[in-house]
């Protein structure tokens, strides 16, 4: 997450981190959602190389100018940065449509709600309602390759569950059932061809949204790019200590600790938030999302 304040957000969940960016003390301490327990091995083997530094510089003055690290590490942080505001985009822009996703099928609620009251069509207007919730839990479901746990099925109608539980590409079945029900509220509430595309646009734009968060899923960060940086974060942080025995001496292994943190967890938080759909601890909070919007239009739909 991003800094500052997430306390009190509407999708705040167990699986999401819930912090206050004010309390310095309590983000540092925080174990859950970092990436530091995953950096310890590497950390601790840029600690042993720093300690065989340390010996080789006292036993047989061992070392390297430190020059070409100096030179290599301005370059080095600048792929550093790239890489992470490109991973930050992925996540911002699969926020963005996930967002985009829940204000349209409240959109579509609102519309069904307001043009089609009365007890008469309160059928059609929760079929609708299901429909377009069952929507976001069906591309949750595909953005994380899972199987339905129960969540989309309770919403999809009798007559349409086994055919999209069975489908292959279930937001696509959904959408198709969807889209019927909307016309047939159309013609149970006689609604004018002009909100029959009011609401057909709404439609249209959650497709187009599940189509974006499938390009960040199925476009990773080029191989190339990602081995290049990998490959020369090892090579400077394992080579550093040699270049820092003669001025750190046995505080050598310490830096050296320290410098793999701050290296591989720049590497390390870029690869975990590029893809923001899985179930980590810093990925969006899909499930969370999916029962606020459930809520919220439930009381839209009986109002």
């Amino acid at each position: 997450m991003g800094a500052g304040t997430v306390r009190g957000c509407a999708y705040a969940h167990a699986d999401m981190i819930d912090y206050e960016g004010r309390k310095w003390l309590d983000v540092i301490l925080r174990v859950r959602g970092s990436v530091l327990p995953r950096l310890l091995p590497r950390a601790l083997i840029g600690g042993g190389i720093g300690a065989l530094a340390a010996w080789a510089f006292e036993a047989h003055t061992v070392k390297l100018a430190p020059i070409a690290h100096t030179m290599i590490g301005v370059a080095l942080g600048l792929l550093l940065v790239f890489r992470t505001n490109a991973s930050y985009d992925r996540y911002w822009e699969g926020r963005r449509l996930l967002g985009g996703i829940v204000i349209r099928v409240r959109d579509l609620v609102r519309q069904a709600a307001g043009w089609a009251p009365g007890e008469a069509h309160a059928g059609a207007r929760q079929r609708v309602r299901d429909l377009a919730c069952g929507y976001f839990r069906a591309v949750s479901l595909t953005l994380r390759g899972e199987d339905d746990d129960g969540s989309l099925g309770k919403l999809l109608p009798d007559d349409a569950r086994a055919a999209v539980l069975g489908s292959s590409a279930r937001p696509q079945a959904v959408m198709a059932h969807l889209t019927r029900a909307t016309d047939a509220l159309r013609k149970e509430a006689g609604l004018s061809d002009v909100q029959l595309l009011a609401m057909d646009q709404n439609l249209t734009a959650m497709t187009d949204a599940l189509a974006g968060c499938e390009r960040i899923l199925k476009t990773p960060v080029p191989f190339a790019y990602a081995q290049h940086i990998k490959l020369f974060v090892v090579l400077f942080c394992y080579t550093a200590p040699f270049t820092m025995s003669e001025a750190m001496g046995w505080y050598t292994p310490l830096a050296a600790t320290l410098l793999c943190i701050a290296l591989f967890g720049v590497d390390e938080i870029g690869v975990e938030i590029e893809d923001p759909f899985g179930r980590d601890a810093n990925d969006l909070p899909l499930d969370a999302m999916a029962t606020g919007l459930e809520k919220v239009t439930a009381a839209v739909v009986s109002a």
